[in-house]
Formats: C-alpha cells, sequence, structure tokens
C-alpha cells in the first residue's frame, strides 16, 4: 500500500504539471479558434501578420513566458525546481507564478487521498480522473470565467461510462443525474433572466452539474448544489466585506462546484445518510 501511494504521489506530481499547461494553454487554444471563426465569417484571408501564432498543448515546448526560451528538462521537474531556482527563471531571472507549484501539490495531495480512499480498485482510476478534470476547470474558471466543454462533456462521458460498471451509481441513476443536473441549472438561469432580465449563469455550470451527476447519479444533486452555494455564499460575502461594495460583480461558479463534487465523490453517501437520520426518516 505504501509504494501504491509512493507511486500515486510521483505520478499525479507529474500530472500537476500537465494540468498546469492545460490550463494556460487550452483557454488560449478556444481563442485562437475562435479568431479564425471570425475571420471566415467576416471573409477575411489568413494573413501571417494576424494569424494566433500556433499553439497546442504539447507544441510548442514549455518555455518562459517573458524571455521565450525553452525549458530544460531539469528546470521542469515539478515543485523541486520551482524551490531550486526561488521562483525565477533559470534565463531572465523572472518570477515564475506561484500557481504552479500549487497546481502541482493540490494535484498530489488530492490524488493520495483518493488513492488511500479507493486502493487498489477501478473506482480509484475513475476517481482520479474525475478529480484532475475538477482540479483543471477549477482554475481555468478562475482566470477565464470559463468551462470548456472539452473537459466538462469529458467528464460526462467518463461518469456515463463509469456507471456501465456501476462504480459510483447505476446506469440508471447517471442518466437522470446528468439530464436532472442540467435541468436544474438550466430553470435557475432562465428563471434568474426572467426576473431580472439579466444573466445569471452560464452554460457551463449547467454542463459541469449535469457532469457531476453523471459521475455521482442523481442523488446527490441536492449535496452538490447546497455545498457550492454554501461555499460560494461564504466567498461572495468575504468579496462584499474586502471590496466594501455592493455592485454586482461576476463571480466563477464552477470552483464551488468542483470542490462540492469532489466532496460529494469522498462523502456524500454519508452527508445523505446522516440527513435522513436527522430527519428521523
Amino acid at each position: 500500500m505504501n509504494i501504491f501511494l509512493a507511486f500515486i504521489a510521483l505520478f499525479s506530481l507529474l500530472i500537476g504539471s500537465f494540468l498546469n499547461v492545460v490550463i494556460y494553454r487550452l483557454p488560449r487554444i478556444m481563442q485562437n479558434a475562435w479568431h479564425e471563426e471570425c475571420r471566415l465569417y467576416l471573409g477575411l484571408k489568413p494573413h501571417h501578420t494576424t494569424m494566433p501564432e500556433p499553439l497546442s498543448l504539447s507544441l510548442p515546448f514549455s518555455h518562459c513566458t517573458h524571455c521565450k526560451k525553452t525549458i530544460k528538462p531539469w528546470h521542469n521537474i515539478p515543485i523541486f525546481s520551482y524551490l531550486l531556482l526561488h521562483g525565477k527563471c533559470a534565463y531572465c531571472k523572472a518570477s515564475i507564478s506561484l500557481r504552479y507549484p500549487i497546481v502541482e501539490i493540490i494535484t498530489a495531495v488530492a490524488s493520495v487521498y483518493i488513492a488511500w480512499k479507493f486502493d487498489l480498485t477501478p473506482q480509484t482510476l475513475s476517481a482520479l480522473l474525475f478529480t484532475w478534470i475538477l482540479i483543471a476547470l477549477t482554475f481555468i474558471d478562475i482566470d477565464y470565467y470559463l468551462l470548456p466543454d472539452q473537459l466538462t462533456l469529458l467528464l460526462l462521458w467518463i461518469g456515463l461510462l463509469s456507471s456501465i460498471f456501476s462504480l459510483f451509481c447505476s446506469p440508471s441513476e447517471a442518466i437522470l443525474g446528468a439530464v436532472g443536473g442540467y435541468l436544474i441549472f438550466a430553470f435557475v438561469e432562465w428563471s434568474f433572466k426572467l426576473v431580472t432580465g439579466k444573466i445569471g449563469m452560464g452554460q457551463g455550470d449547467f454542463k459541469l452539474l449535469a457532469a457531476l451527476g453523471a459521475f455521482l447519479g442523481w442523488q446527490q444533486l441536492p449535496v452538490i448544489i447546497l455545498i457550492s452555494s454554501f461555499i460560494g455564499a461564504i466567498f461572495g460575502i468575504t468579496h462584499i466585506l474586502i471590496k466594501r461594495q455592493m455592485k454586482s460583480i461576476p463571480l466563477p461558479f464552477g470552483p464551488y462546484l468542483a470542490v462540492a463534487g469532489w466532496i460529494s465523490l469522498l462523502w456524500g453517501k454519508e452527508i445523505l445518510s446522516t440527513y435522513w437520520q436527522f430527519m428521523g426518516l
């Protein structure tokens, strides 16, 4: 077991490094694609001075965003390279964002806990994928107020496929969870817009809740909604107190859903059981 956890810790650090790439590049890849679609729609021909720089998750190789020099492999070791370089580029000495080791640490800690809880079972692989995708979605939403379909729909399909083997819920519970998750937030958004005339929630949130429902089953939807709303309220009130203004400032809801979904994955059944016992049912 100790060897297994050590392996998961080391491997998840590498995954965390890759998630940093996804968090940084995927939104830019999407922006480049939108840029080209707009040019085509407007009838503009691509031009080398206006076309976005080719970008993918694999190319170009990792490089400093300031001096553009390619990062050597030994300068790209998760956490350790950051510490050895004192958080600065090896070439131009520009500061490296603390975000990178934070994502790697969160990924490693969460992954080790998942491996410890589910042990050597099929649930572990599915839960690890669940965790990694949620981490990427969380930080992308924080930065861009965006929940890419490439990740939310991937999570949804993994949830539906996992249900075939009843890893966390049955296929019927997964399907009802996906449909229910989407429709609940769609109805909330429709009602909010009808009353206020404003858009209160992005469709990425619909898809993320649908994915969480597909993964964990419809029974966990109330738990996820309540926990995410509670966390969101705390952060929202804190934000108002710090900024000292009641102005309507958009806040990404994806991170709260992700945290609530992860809590539900680990302790959702216990939370529901405790609630029903408290209610005497």
